[in-house]
């Protein structure tokens, strides 16, 4: 176990709402500098300047090398950084034969892919460079880690999540290779699999749905709080022995087809 240093910079991707919102706060709340990378038009500026000095801004995409870049940039040139939640991704329904007959649709399927897979592959690759200069710390002589995002729907996907599945299901399996590959530059990698958590993606859902969904969970019977999603992601960087990991956080869920 070590200490997460104050003075020590992270990167949260999709950092300005949810889940990556709650990453941020705990990282906050540890004195650790945080520069949340999320899309342009997202609430990221607003949010940063809300939770104070500590929090930067740094407007992109995760499929885009600039992007990333400058997040990177951002964060060494405040102090080394060592940490990086990854939460940037999304879904979207696509069936193999839809319901008026027609095929799914590649092009949903690519930019899914796109943003789950290719973004995830783009900010390992250009952290852990930056990381790898890091002078190592504690006696195990870690210069970094990373906690990925996967989901339940990486084991269990249902009807319409075929994207989205494969995307997760790839950062699962992203994950041992990862952490295998960085173990020589003293950098660790693991990944959270939530399942169902009450976050915006949740938001046009009423009520009743909602409460359906809690229904489902064998216990805890409610939807997760994106603050156990935060603790959950500060634990993973704290602790040495944990590498080459996914964690489900989910209740004890196994999703049905539908």
């Amino acid at each position: 176990m070590i200490d997460l240093f104050p003075h020590t910079s992270a990167i949260v991707t999709g950092g300005a709402s949810g889940l990556g919102l709650a990453a941020v706060k705990e990282l906050l709340a540890h004195q650790v500098h945080v520069v949340v990378l999320d899309l342009p038009t997202s609430k990221g500026a607003e949010v940063c300047a809300e939770l104070g000095p500590l929090a930067t801004f740094s407007p992109g995409s995760v499929t885009s090398e600039a992007d990333v870049q400058a997040a990177v940039a951002a964060a060494a040139a405040i102090a080394p950084l060592r940490w990086v939640v990854h939460c940037a991704g999304r879904g979207a329904p696509i069936r193999l034969v839809e319901k008026d007959g027609s095929p799914g649709s590649l092009e949903k399927f690519s930019e899914v892919t796109q943003l789950n897979v290719i973004g995830t592959f783009n900010v390992l690759r250009l952290a852990a460079v930056q990381m790898a200069r890091n002078e190592p710390q504690g006696d195990s002589g870690q210069r970094g880690a990373f906690v990925l995002t996967a989901s339940v729907a990486a084991y269990e996907g249902q009807i319409g999540q075929i994207a989205y599945s494969a995307g997760k299901a790839a950062i699962v399996g992203m994950t041992l290779v990862s952490a295998r590959d960085l173990a020589k530059h003293g950098i660790r990698v693991n990944t959270i699999a939530p399942g169902l958590f009450d976050t915006p993606a949740l938001v046009r859902l009423s009520d009743q749905v909602k409460a359906g969904l809690a229904a489902s969970i064998p216990f805890p019977q409610r939807l997760g709080r994106p603050a156990e999603f935060g603790r959950l992601a500060v634990n993973l960087l704290e602790n040495d022995m944990m590498n080459g990991e996914t964690v489900r956080l989910d209740g004890a869920i196994r999703m049905q087809p539908r």
